[in-house]
């Protein structure tokens, strides 16, 4: 009898134990999904692009609508991506190291090729730069 009653208490303890994360927030709010943001007009265009190819790859869009659709959304994708350009949106820190090193380079005075960076002569003629 004894190990009945034992046998039901601990029972209950980990039943309790089990639903009790359930019963305690039944009146909390759900958590709210954190969006972290909202694409650019570039990225949905390439979406769009993206969703476009599926669609033909799956057979749900016809060769006439595919094209129609590609020349649409590829005109969209070339402006969103030239407003970008436009707004000074830069890219990242290589596009900014690509710019310093065009800089910095210097064309050859006799040849007006571009030399490499430190050199000291002319990969082209061959002549001294300054």
């Amino acid at each position: 009898m004894l190990a009945l009653l034992v046998g039901t208490v601990l029972a209950l303890g980990a039943l309790a134990f089990v639903l009790y994360p359930i019963f305690a927030d039944a009146g909390a709010a759900p958590p709210t999904p954190v969006i972290s943001s909202e694409p650019t007009d570039v990225e949905r265009a390439v979406d769009a692009l993206r969703e476009v190819e599926f669609d033909r790859a799956t057979g749900k869009l016809s060769d006439t609508d595919y094209a129609t659709l590609k020349a649409a959304y590829t005109a969209d994708a070339v402006l969103a991506m030239r407003n970008d350009e436009a707004t000074g949106a830069q890219g990242d820190a290589a596009e900014a190291l690509i710019e310093r090193y065009r800089r910095a380079a210097v064309d050859c005075p006799n040849c007006g090729e571009r030399r490499q960076l430190g050199a000291a002569f002319c990969s082209n003629c061959g002549q001294p730069v300054a």
